[in-house]
C-alpha cells in the first residue's frame, strides 16, 4: 500500500501552548536553521522510535541469539549514522537528547565544516543543488549523515560555489 499525502510522520506536542517547550523549539530551530517546527517534531519522533526500539530490545532475554543479533543490528546502525559512540550500549541510547540527531543532518555537518557562512545559507546550498555527498547530489538538507561519508561532503564540481574566490564564500577567507 502506498503512503498518502496525508502520512504524517511526525507527532505534534500534546499541549499546543506551552511558552517553556515554545521558546525551546524557537531556540533550535534558529540555532539548525530549520525551516519549521515540523522538520523538529521529525526529528524527535526519529529519536522516540530510537528509544522505544532500544527500550524493546532492553526487554528481551540475553539468551535470545535472535535479539542479540537485533541488538548489534541496531547499535551498529546508530554508529553508522554517528548518534551514538563506539563504546557507547543500549542504555545509552534512552540517553539521547534531539540535539544529538540534528547534528547528524546534512544541513549542520555541511555548516559546521565551512560550506555555509549560517546553517540558513548552508541549508539553501544543499536545496539549490551545489552540494554532493560521495559525488552524489543530495538536495534534502535532512539527510541523515552517516560517519563515513563526514569527509566527502563537498560543493559540486560543476556548482559556480565549488569556486574558492565566489562571493557568496568570501566569509570563509578571513
Amino acid at each position: 500500500m502506498a503512503l498518502g499525502s496525508n502520512t504524517k510522520f511526525y507527532e505534534t506536542p500534546n499541549h499546543p501552548y506551552q511558552g517553556e517547550r515554545i521558546d525551546e523549539e524557537a531556540s533550535l530551530l534558529d540555532r539548525y536553521g530549520l525551516k519549521n517546527k515540523e522538520e523538529l517534531w521529525r526529528t524527535q519522533s526519529t529519536l522516540r522510535s530510537f528509544r522505544r526500539e532500544a527500550r524493546s530490545l532492553l526487554g528481551q532475554t540475553e539468551a535470545d541469539a535472535a535479539a542479540e543479533r537485533a541488538r548489534d543490528q541496531f547499535l551498529a546502525r546508530l554508529r553508522r549514522i554517528g548518534v551514538l559512540g563506539d563504546d557507547d550500549g543500549l542504555g545509552d541510547v534512552l540517553a539521547l537528547d534531539v540535539t544529538d540527531v540534528l547534528e547528524r543532518r546534512l544541513q549542520t555537518v555541511a555548516y559546521r565544516q565551512g560550506l555555509g557562512n549560517t546553517a540558513d545559507q548552508a541549508r539553501q546550498f544543499i536545496v539549490h543543488g551545489h552540494v554532493t555527498v560521495r559525488d552524489a547530489r543530495v538536495t534534502r538538507p535532512g539527510y541523515t549523515v552517516e560517519v563515513a561519508e563526514e569527509d566527502h561532503i563537498e560543493f559540486d564540481e560543476n556548482s559556480p560555489l565549488a569556486d574558492d574566490l565566489h562571493p557568496e564564500r568570501a566569509g570563509e577567507q578571513e
